[in-house]
């Protein structure tokens, strides 16, 4: 008889319906137990859809955690209540996946840190862009030596005009920031992750709102409030590494540029390069003659799910579900999004005294 693993959702707005509960839904091991949210109606429309007769609706997480049996948290909440509400679910004896970032400052994610290793409970951080096909097969040609040493990374996270207008995505007490906390991290972290290189020298970084104050600007998901846009537009960071290599960090929901990507990179080493630009390019040297290709990432075999395919979100959920029930190591350790998150805040450090900020 196959185990059921009860899970918990703490925060059911659009992250959780758009990505951890419809991904959680089709995991055969998993059965969502308790929704948990501010505003009642959205966990009770968790549980209608994602829920069974017995899943129980919340609007304190401290009481889910006192009574809802859980054995695992999914902390989908905004960024300011990550560190308070997955230390508390550690501390309740739960294995705890967070949405990213993992804190709003390094310090509460040092202090989640902590408390993990305290308690001996898992933790990982929603990283699902690791999971993606192309960050897969470029992982692999990284571990194997294909691109040498890779001494220099370009994490990309730029949008046209894309602002999230919904939410707290602007409210830089809830968030911490902008573009930078919100999609940066993810470029970010799959470059660290591809570099397999998380030792940090210094960070010099730039910020910018320039955009946010227009009133009736052209925008995806329709103009934005000025008054209420408390966050930068644009943040930029250059990043050096204790063995030399460098990292240039480029996020922005609003920026007057054609060339647009999220969740991308470009590596360069010294046997080769790849980026994710137009599908995954890998380039270099052979026999004296310049070489590039495009990897058909479609002639591996496509997985699956009952006629859908598998999304990188379903096998996030996937490889935290079989870390959880086979007391394995999930992909994105929390000391790596430690680090994530420590160069973001020294990147809005830096923009704000005009100094670079140094590692120990």
């Amino acid at each position: 008889m196959t185990k059921m693993l009860k899970v918990a959702v703490i925060g059911c707005g659009g992250i959780a319906k758009g990505k951890h509960l419809p991904s959680l839904s089709k995991q055969k091991e998993v059965e969502l137990v308790a929704f948990c949210d501010i505003e009642e109606i959205r966990a009770v429309e968790a549980k209608e859809k994602y829920g069974n007769e017995n899943s129980k609706v919340y609007t304190d997480y401290k009481k889910l955690l006192e009574e809802s049996g859980a054995e695992v948290v999914h902390v989908c909440t905004p960024n300011d209540s990550h560190a308070e509400i997955t230390i508390a679910a550690l501390e309740s004896g739960r294995h705890v996946m967070c949405e990213k970032p993992m804190a709003k400052t390094s310090e509460q994610a040092r202090a989640m840190l902590e408390a993990a290793k305290r308690t001996g409970k898992k933790l990982s951080i929603a990283y699902q862009n690791r999971f993606r096909s192309d960050s897969q097969y470029l992982k692999k040609l990284c571990e194997d030596g294909e691109l040498g040493d890779i001494y220099l990374g370009k994490a990309l996270a730029i949008r046209r005009r894309a602002v999230p207008t919904w939410g707290v995505f602007l409210d830089e007490e809830k968030q911490g920031g902008g573009p930078l906390i919100d999609i940066g991290t993810h470029a970010l972290d799959l470059t660290l992750w591809l570099m397999n290189n998380y030792e940090p020298k210094s960070v010099t970084g730039s910020v910018f709102h320039k955009l946010g104050s227009r009133e009736n600007a052209a925008n995806a998901f329709g103009s934005w409030d000025p008054e209420q846009f408390k966050v930068e537009d644009s943040a930029f960071g250059f990043i050096t590494m204790k063995n030399g290599a460098t990292i240039i960090l480029e996020s922005s929901w609003a920026l007057n540029v054609l060339e647009i990507g999220e969740a991308q990179t470009i590596l360069s080493g010294t046997e080769g390069g790849a980026d994710m630009k137009n599908g995954l390019r890998l380039n270099g040297e052979k026999n004296s003659r310049l070489w590039e290709t495009k990897v058909d990432l479609s002639s591996g075999g496509v997985a699956f799910y009952e006629g859908e395919e598998e999304t990188d979100a379903y096998l996030e959920a996937k490889s935290w579900v079989k870390a959880v029930l086979e007391d394995g190591e999930p992909l994105v350790k929390p000391e790596q999004a430690l680090v994530v998150t420590e160069i973001l805040e020294a990147i809005y450090e830096s923009a704000k005294t005009g100094k670079t900020v140094y590692f120990d």
